[in-house]
């Protein structure tokens, strides 16, 4: 009985210090949060390579930098992503939300971990059974507008996250 209360007390703890920090991000403010929209090459991702997995790790960071949280924090929990190699729909089913959990919470992603986890799993679910892969939904699509409409199907995928992906990947897909 002993180790059972001295677990709950522990994550009694747990919840009482995440509650705190949770709080103390909420408390940022504006000033302190950056206007200037984060690049993939800031990133570490080129997608000038034209390849696939670089343009599904952008995709990846849009999915992240479309939730309201300071641009430092999403960047900080999509290179961990990355340096943990978790960067493709197949990585991101066999990682599962608990790594997931644990991967966002490491770069701060504390307020939105475990909805992004499971929006992560969620989409690259989809994007394997709609799609089969990441490259065939690009290809599919003939316009911007196509692409966005066809991102924003997938659930919490919304206009703010498509933008950013379109930011940068409009003109690589479809120069005029």
């Amino acid at each position: 009985m002993g180790r059972v209360q001295n677990l709950q007390d522990q994550q009694k703890q747990w919840e009482s210090c995440r509650s705190a920090y949770l709080l103390s991000l909420s408390c940022v403010h504006v000033s302190q949060m950056s206007s200037k929209n984060i690049a993939a090459k800031e990133l570490g991702i080129n997608l000038e390579s034209g390849d696939e997995a670089e343009y599904f790790k952008w995709f990846l960071a849009c999915l992240l930098f479309g939730k309201p949280v300071q641009q430092s924090v999403a960047k900080r929990a999509i290179l961990n992503l990355i340096d943990e190699d978790i960067t493709s729909p197949d990585a991101i089913q066999r990682a599962g939300w608990d790594r997931l959990v644990e991967i966002l919470d490491e770069g701060h992603y504390v307020r939105y971990d475990f909805s992004t986890a499971t929006k992560l799993l969620d989409v690259s679910s989809a994007i394997k059974e709609t799609h089969g892969t990441f490259g065939n939904l690009l290809s599919e699509c003939s316009n911007a507008s196509e692409l966005s409409a066809s991102l924003q199907k997938f659930k919490g995928v919304g206009p703010k996250t498509a933008e950013i992906f379109l930011r940068e990947m409009e003109p690589r897909l479809y120069p005029k």
